[in-house]
């Protein structure tokens, strides 16, 4: 009862109805100012900078006319100020991650370590970014699952973007035998990738005996993509590689044993079968 009288004095429930639809009819504006900024400037605004100015804009006119409302009201706002001396402690408390999360999203919309349709991994979470908003923010996984991560976790952990850069390099060790032709190897390669209009001559594709295996001779592979192209790239020059060098006579090695047996009789016993 006094903490009432502190905060709303003799405010009537007619008084509490209109304020009530004040707020309700400036939502609907700031919801209608923020359809008209993200028509207007999608095509004159990157989308992300659209985003967060949308959701400023949003939020400053929420506040703004809640504190509007209360003064209209007769709220003393100095009264509110004690009440929440009150409840500050217990809301502290609950309120500690909501806070963190709200704080670390202005920070992520300020540094901008990735955007809105970039592929990124998050602690562990692969896929798509949905959205970015002031608490949260949602990653589409590659099986389709919508999953919400609290930006406070996002800010303090280690995020990988994908795309953030242009190009992107993939690689693979190509095996062959020890009897076959290494040079020869690395040249016909070194055409196959001149000859693919989506690798990049810069940064240069590098070709090289990478080390000597049990059973093959390792040639690196290493080439560079836009990356746009990149996946789908990685996945056709791998074959294309194997069937050029099978049709110049150069095999890919699979796995040998050499069997020594000291036994000389036992060993013509074997060979005349």
């Amino acid at each position: 009862m006094i903490l009432n009288k502190v905060l709303f004095g003799n405010m009537t429930l007619s008084k509490l109805f209109f304020m009530l639809c004040l707020i309700i009819f400036w939502i609907i504006i700031a919801k209608v100012i923020t359809l008209y900024l993200r028509k207007n400037f999608k095509k004159k605004l990157n989308k992300d900078h659209l985003e967060i100015i949308i959701k400023v804009v949003y939020y400053l006119i929420v506040v703004i006319t809640i504190i509007w409302s209360l003064s209209l009201m007769g709220i003393k706002l100095s009264g509110l100020l004690v009440a929440g001396g009150f409840a500050g402690i217990v809301i502290g408390f609950a309120s500690q991650s909501i806070i963190g999360n709200l704080v670390s999203g202005i920070f992520l919309m300020i540094e901008r370590p990735m955007k809105i349709g970039n592929a990124v991994s998050i602690d562990g979470t692969t896929g798509i970014v949905e959205d970015i908003k002031i608490i949260s923010t949602t990653i589409r996984t590659w099986d389709g699952f919508h999953i919400r991560i609290p930006n406070d976790k996002i800010f303090t952990t280690s995020i990988t973007n994908y795309v953030s850069n242009v190009v992107r390099r993939f690689g693979y060790t190509v095996g062959i035998r020890y009897e076959d032709d290494a040079d020869k190897a690395i040249s016909i390669i070194n055409q196959i990738i001149e000859d693919e209009p989506f690798a990049l001559k810069n940064p240069a594709p590098l070709i090289f005996v990478d080390n000597l295996g049990d059973n093959s001779v390792n040639i690196a592979v290493k080439m560079w993509s836009p990356i746009s192209e990149w996946y789908n790239l990685k996945n056709k020059m791998l074959w294309i590689i194997k069937k050029t060098l099978e049709e110049n006579g150069i095999e890919i090695a699979f796995p040998q044993r050499v069997l020594w047996i000291g036994d000389q009789s036992i060993k013509e016993k074997i060979l005349q079968n």
